[in-house]
C-alpha cells in the first residue's frame, strides 16, 4: 500500500515537505500511518518507506500494531501482571495486548485511544488526548504530539501532563516499526542490555552479547532479540543497502532526554524490526527497590505539571 492510497483514506493527515512525505492517522492511537521519501526518476515516480508502512487492514480496523509508529504513554513496555503501586496508589491495569493472551498490559494508554487533531498545516500537525483517572490509571493526565517535517527529516515533541491532584508516575515514548530488508545495518551506543525471561519480563543487566556488537555496528539478520537498553548515547543508525527498493540509503534517529532507554525488538525472519526511543525500562515500577534509578528511568511528574520529549528521524540517501 503506497502513501498515497493511504493518505486518501478518511481521517488521515498528509504532510509534505521536500521529496519527503507524513501520513498520520489520529484516529488510530495518534500513530504515524507512512513515513515515505517520494521522488521521480525520468518519468517514473517512485516511493521509498522510511518505515513499514500501515496495512489496509490495520487502518480499517484500527490496530496500532499494524501502524508505522504509535505513542507510549503513560508508560513503556510491560507491567508485570498490570499490578504496581506508587505513593498510595494501586494500578490495576488489565490485559491489552490485542493479538496475544498475556497477562502483562504493554505500551500504556495512548496507542488504543483515538487522538483529536488540534490543528494541522502543510507541514506541522499537532495531536491531543485527554485520559480520566481509572482503576486500570488512577490519574488523570492529558497528552499533546508535534509532527514537524522538514526537506530534512521528521521531528516529534511530545508532552505528558499531570491534570490529577496527585504525583503521577510516567514514561514516554515512541514504537517505530523499521522496514528489515536483507543486508539492513543498525549502530547503536549503549551501556548494558536487560535479559528477558520468556514473558519478555527483565531478569538481569549484561554489558555483552548485542551491545558490543551494536556499538560497533550490526548486521540485524544476525540478531533476534525483543530487550530493552540502558545507558543509550540517544543516537542510532540504520543503513540499507541498495536493492530493488531503492539505492542505498540511511536514517539516523535522534533524541532529547529523558528517552534515555531504547528497545530493540528484532524478531529473526520477519520483514520488520522497532527501534523504540523510551524514558524508562520494562516493569520499573515493580524493580524499584531492586535496582538504582539509573538502571530503571521513569520520573514523577507533580500536579499540574508536564514531561516532554522529542526525538528526531533524518534520512539520507546515496547520491550517484
Amino acid at each position: 500500500m503506497t502513501a498515497r492510497d493511504i493518505s486518501s483514506a478518511d481521517g488521515l493527515l498528509e504532510l509534505a515537505a521536500g521529496e519527503l512525505r507524513l501520513v498520520l492517522a489520529p484516529a488510530v492511537g495518534g500513530s504515524i500511518a507512512s513515513f515515505t521519501r517520494r521522488w521521480r526518476e525520468g518519468t517514473r515516480e517512485r516511493e521509498l518507506h522510511w518505515l513499514r508502512p500501515a496495512s489496509a487492514d490495520g487502518l480499517a480496523t484500527r490496530n496500532p500494531l499494524a501502524m508505522a509508529s504509535f505513542p507510549l504513554l503513560p508508560f513503556c513496555n510491560r507491567i508485570r501482571d498490570g499490578r504496581a503501586s506508587f505513593e498510595g496508589r494501586h494500578i490495576r491495569f488489565p490485559p491489552n495486548h490485542p493479538a496475544e493472551d498475556s497477562p502483562h498490559p504493554l505500551h500504556g494508554i495512548g496507542w488504543q485511544r483515538p487522538w483529536t487533531v488540534e490543528s494541522a498545516s502543510g507541514t506541522q500537525a499537532v495531536l491531543q488526548l485527554r485520559m480520566e483517572a481509572s482503576e486500570a490509571w488512577p490519574w488523570a493526565f492529558s497528552a499533546r504530539q508535534v509532527f514537524s517535517l522538514a526537506p530534512a527529516g521528521l521531528t516529534v515533541e511530545m508532552t505528558l501532563a499531570n491534570d490529577d491532584d496527585a504525583t503521577m508516575p510516567a514514561g514516554i515514548g515512541h514504537h517505530p516499526y523499521f522496514p528489515h530488508h536483507p543486508g539492513t545495518r543498525m549502530t547503536s551506543p549503549t551501556r548494558a542490555m536487560w535479559q528477558a525471561d520468556a514473558e519478555v519480563l527483565p531478569t538481569g543487566l549484561d554489558s555483552g552479547g548485542a551491545v558490543p556488537l551494536l556499538r560497533e555496528g550490526a548486521e540485524l539478520a544476525a540478531l533476534d532479540l525483543d530487550n530493552n537498553f540502558i545507558g543509550w548515547e540517544r543516537r542510532t543508525r540504520i543503513d540499507w543497502p541498495a536493492d530493488a527498493e531503492g539505492p542505498a540509503r540511511s536514517l539516523l534517529m535522534e533524541a532529547a532526554p529523558p528517552l534515555d532507554y531504547f528497545v530493540l525488538y528484532c524478531p529473526r525472519g520477519y520483514p520488520f524490526f522497532c527501534a523504540e526511543p523510551v524514558s524508562q525500562c520494562t516493569d520499573w515500577l515493580n524493580l524499584a527497590g531492586e535496582y538504582e534509578a539509573q538502571a530503571l528511568g521513569g520520573t514523577r511528574i507533580a500536579p499540574k505539571e508536564s514531561l516532554g520529549a522529542s526525538f528526531c528521524l533524518r534520512p539520507a540517501v546515496a547520491r550517484p
